[in-house]
């Protein structure tokens, strides 16, 4: 018996779109991750990127637990000696909340060229509003967990 490997050509990627409104950050995170590597899929393999696009609209209404916004910190470096900086995950959701997600996302992720490839499917928007329609993307519902 021969085991089935997927090829890329194999592939039939499909568009997502996610409304993050009153989602949990690390939960819509590890769901969209899943879509992204391809966990979704019977034909998984995870040396192949077999993941779906997936489109996250109103990423500035996600929701946090606990006492995070003010003690979360998110750090980035300049290269420049002493050019460590710090921003708290209150800051950054009210100046770039595209990078929150981008962030929690791109972490679940493998790490190395397959990482990067299945991250450049991933397209978050700040409101309703995204320029993919021409893709006809199907809504997918993430439930809460309670």
């Amino acid at each position: 018996m021969k085991t089935y490997v997927p090829t890329p050509s194999d592939i039939e990627r499909k568009w997502y779109v996610v409304d993050a409104t009153d989602h949990t950050l690390g939960r819509l995170a590890s769901e969209v991750a899943n879509i992204l590597r391809g966990k979704n899929k019977p034909m998984y393999t995870p040396s192949v990127d077999t993941g779906d696009n997936v489109i996250i609209i109103n990423a500035e209404k996600i929701k946090v637990t606990g006492k995070k916004l003010d003690q979360k910190i998110y750090y980035h470096h300049s290269d420049y000696v002493g050019g460590m900086k710090e921003v708290t995950l209150k800051r950054l959701l009210e100046t770039h909340p595209e990078r929150v997600l981008e962030h929690a996302v791109i972490g679940m992720l493998p790490k190395g060229t397959l990482g990067r490839s299945m991250a450049k499917k991933l397209h978050i928007y700040v409101g309703p509003d995204h320029k993919h329609e021409a893709q006809k993307p199907e809504v997918l519902e993430i439930k809460e967990r309670a």
